[in-house]
């Protein structure tokens, strides 16, 4: 099995501390690790030089430097920003040219998962339907509130433990029909985690998207020689811009997915307030980081990370950030609109 890790985020909603230059991927948000490292840390039941990582062009000498053990040819440099449906299929193409018939993973850098026994079990159980039925597998996991910005899998029959056929996809909900969905034992949580045969998935590819496979074939054809480089970087910029899930995953024929249900304890961090929610003990709990001194304060978030020290006194849900690149205070309920302040 090799490992595909999507590393070329901006992460422009947990702005001040995930900036162009260094987005949440490489930040330390959950523990003192970044959270690539700690992605990284997840797959150890892999050697090094089976997990792949893909980024932005601008980000290599930053991977290097906190990745130094991942073979420098298994770092996949996207010179545009194509979105995943590019980068997951010229992943795919490599480790196609490299290891013909290979199981791959595909994970992203700036997911929270806390239960790494349970997320290594379904890996592996993943791989072993994929071997065996040459399925495209997405794991899943129970949706623990009603999420507005998660998109939703409805399952169909359970064909083994943990095993679904694939009912339909739902994009983002509103939040009536979240709450429908947490209340049904039929909807899971999209986390994108894929595990599939990097050719069987190009062979949806072909299907679906030919004009894409087609330049994934001319890139193919010239890997490992003197004109990889160049066709790399001339082919790649033309791929459109779109996500695998549309792309592939709504057009394919449902019996060729299974649904893999885990409990990861999992969360995709896109926001400060997402952030606090799986990290606080409790709902008046503050989650901290830097040098703080809080008195009677609920529910906050507040992170130094300038070495400067934050008083605070009486707050309630508060998310107070300060950093190099510019500071933010802000109340918890509205913390996703940190994008459209930028």
């Amino acid at each position: 099995m090799k490992a595909v890790i999507l590393a070329g985020g901006g992460g422009t909603r947990l702005w001040p501390l995930s900036t162009p230059k260094l987005p949440k991927q490489f930040q330390k948000l959950a523990s003192d690790k970044t959270m690539l490292e700690e992605t990284i840390d997840r797959l150890d039941f892999l050697a090094l030089s089976d997990i792949y990582i893909a980024i932005n062009k601008d980000h290599l000498k930053l991977v290097q430097k906190i990745c130094p053990k991942i073979p420098k040819k298994n770092i996949i440099i996207e010179p545009a920003l194509r979105d995943t449906a590019s980068a997951i299929g010229f992943a795919a193409t490599i480790i196609e040219h490299r290891h013909p018939g290979e199981v791959m993973i595909t994970v992203s850098a700036d997911h929270l998962i806390q239960n790494k026994k349970e997320y290594q079990k379904m890996v592996r159980k993943a791989a072993q339907v994929a071997e065996r039925e040459d399925t495209l597998n997405i794991i899943e996991v129970v949706a623990r509130g009603p999420n507005t910005n998660y998109g939703y899998v409805r399952i169909g029959k359970e064909l083994a433990k943990s095993v679904y056929e694939l009912d339909k996809f739902v994009e983002k909900p509103s939040l009536t029909t979240a709450k429908k969905y947490v209340k049904s034992t039929k909807y899971l949580w999209n986390t994108g985690i894929y595990v599939w045969k990097a050719s069987v998935l190009l062979g949806q590819y072909k299907k679906h998207q030919p004009r894409t496979y087609k330049k994934f074939a001319q890139i193919a054809a010239l890997l490992g020689t003197t004109k990889e480089n160049s066709a790399i970087k001339k082919i790649y910029p033309t791929l459109e811009k779109i996500s695998i899930d549309y792309a592939i995953m709504e057009k394919i024929d449902p019996s060729l997915v299974r649904i893999i249900k885990a409990d990861l304890k999992w969360a995709d961090i896109g926001s400060w307030k997402t952030l606090w929610e799986e990290l606080a003990s409790s709902p008046t709990a503050n989650v901290t980081r830097g040098p703080i001194e809080l008195t009677d304060c609920k529910g906050c978030l507040i992170y130094a990370d300038n070495k400067k020290t934050i008083k605070a006194k009486g707050l309630r849900d508060t998310i107070i950030v300060d950093t190099p690149a510019g500071k933010i205070a802000i109340n918890k309920k509205t913390g996703k609109e940190i994008k459209s302040l930028l």
